[in-house]
């Protein structure tokens, strides 16, 4: 029988298969486990985002950030999640579904001509490296402060490794922070600060659309801290940035708010209880892949795999190469029939991502 423990919802919570790709004493657990990486960090990674015009053309061919953002953010952080602490066999199918849900967000580009494709291995290399880059420097700047040398060597090669489960090729993961800032002054000239972009990082901010409702006596407590995460967010963005998107925030309010979070989420992370609490306010499908790490409930198996150990156990090809037939025909009904991609991707995923309602 499984082991099994409770967490801070009172639901059971099932062992992962094996540790996935990092385990235990990596650095990865260490810095996605913080309590920045699912509120600071996240926020600020899907804002940056929409900077890229293909990746905000295909956000807002689905509208789903308008549409249900709740959901939209609790799927995102299930998977995000999944990469650092979910079983490998899961972490697979995830990459794999994901592959499909992508292949409906393909169009027309609105600005300029040309088309995008989220499956796009350059897009997902600009999705990769801004997540990963804003988790860091969310833990640096509310969190314990910087890794050493030999942590940061670790993180970026971490990365090099989750990125074998998106389209993109590990071998062009920078592996040092200059690195990773030379790649973010090669991507600045092409990011554009359409309408459109300006409308989604606009409305991602706005924190209090990812909470849940509270009982009035308790929404006072609730605009606070969605007001601070804003804040929050808003300090790690660089002033160019802002100034492109019309976000204006005080150098005074930038420095104050750092250290209201590093004592907030101090104060968070000296219980895992309270770190499971809030992050099933915040995304409740999220819960079991983070409470077996949070709990200390060990796997089935102790191992850690790489992910070409992982697909030939379990199956999968890499996501590059997976689900090709399909992605055929998803662009056969947009660009030659003039039609709407299907949804067959977005309702399998709700078994793995969540449900989309």
């Amino acid at each position: 029988m499984p082991t099994r423990a409770r967490n801070a919802t009172k639901h059971p919570i099932e062992p992962h298969e094996d540790y996935g790709f990092f385990g235990p004493g990596s650095v990865v657990w260490k810095v996605w486990g913080y309590p920045t990486a699912p509120t600071v960090a996240l926020q600020r990674s899907v804002v940056v985002e929409e900077l890229d015009p293909a990746l905000v053309a295909a956000v807002d061919g689905t509208q789903d950030i308008y549409r249900r953002p709740r959901t939209r953010y609790d799927r995102t952080l299930r998977y995000f999640s999944m990469v650092a602490f979910a079983g490998s066999k899961d972490m697979c199918k995830a990459a794999d579904i994901l592959v499909k849900v992508h292949s409906k967000a393909i169009g027309n580009l609105p600005y300029g001509g040309g088309t995008y494709d989220a499956n796009d291995p350059e897009a997902q290399l600009w999705i990769q490296l801004t997540g990963w880059h804003s988790i860091l420097y969310a833990y640096e700047k509310y969190g314990p402060g910087k890794l050493t040398a030999d942590e940061e060597a670790q993180y970026w090669e971490s990365c090099a490794v989750a990125a074998e489960f998106q389209t993109c090729s590990p071998d062009d993961i920078p592996r040092t922070r200059a690195g990773v800032r030379a790649y973010f002054e090669h991507m600045r000239p092409r990011l554009e600060a359409s309408p459109i972009a300006r409308r989604a990082m606009h409305h991602l901010l706005r924190t209090e659309l990812v909470l849940p409702d509270v009982p009035w006596w308790q929404k006072p407590a609730a605009a606070a801290v969605a007001k601070s995460i804003r804040i929050a967010t808003i300090a790690t963005m660089p002033r160019w940035m802002r100034a492109m998107v019309g976000i204006r925030q005080p150098r005074l309010v930038d420095a104050l708010i750092v250290p209201v979070m590093r004592i907030g989420y101090a104060m968070v992370h000296l219980s895992p209880r309270a770190e499971l609490a809030l992050l099933k306010r915040l995304s409740p499908s999220t819960v079991p892949i983070v409470a077996p790490v949070k709990l200390g409930i060990p796997p089935r198996t102790a191992e850690v795999l790489t992910p070409a150990e992982a697909r030939a156990r379990h199956g999968y090809p890499k996501p590059s190469e997976a689900h090709q037939e399909f992605r055929a025909r998803q662009a056969q009904r947009v660009f030659a029939d003039g039609g709407k991609a299907g949804d067959e991707g977005l309702i399998e995923s709700q078994e793995v991502l969540g449900r989309l309602d």
